[in-house]
């Protein structure tokens, strides 16, 4: 099979980015409601595979660390991580009402 017939294929078994969507927002919608912690972690536990909690902790890790002042290229060096993560959870952070402030304001209240 050439490469077109396999992206083809792909496209034809996989999910539409509409169905996706409707999935995630269903899933943010039943998290907006969670309120205990130990659930919360175990339902993560079950949806995501450790490679991807590792890089789901990492993402906010880096946000932390942006927050704090600490330099790209530190993050970077200290966490391994690559400059485009890095970039872009910079640019998300300071976007005008950015989910990422909204979130590390939170986490200052507690």
């Amino acid at each position: 099979m050439h490469n077109d017939e396999n992206t083809k294929k792909t496209e034809e078994n996989s999910a539409s980015e509409e169905v996706l969507d409707e999935s995630f927002r269903e899933i943010c919608h039943l998290l907006a409601d969670v309120t205990d912690e130990q659930f919360m972690y175990d339902f993560f536990v079950c949806l995501f595979t450790p490679a991807e909690r590792k890089d789901f902790a990492n993402r906010w890790l880096l946000v932390k660390e942006i927050d704090k002042g600490t330099t790209q290229r530190e993050i970077a060096r200290k966490f391994s991580m690559s400059l485009c993560k890095i970039t872009r959870g910079s640019r998300e952070l300071n976007k005008k009402d950015s989910a990422f402030r909204k979130m590390l304001d939170r986490l200052s209240l507690k």
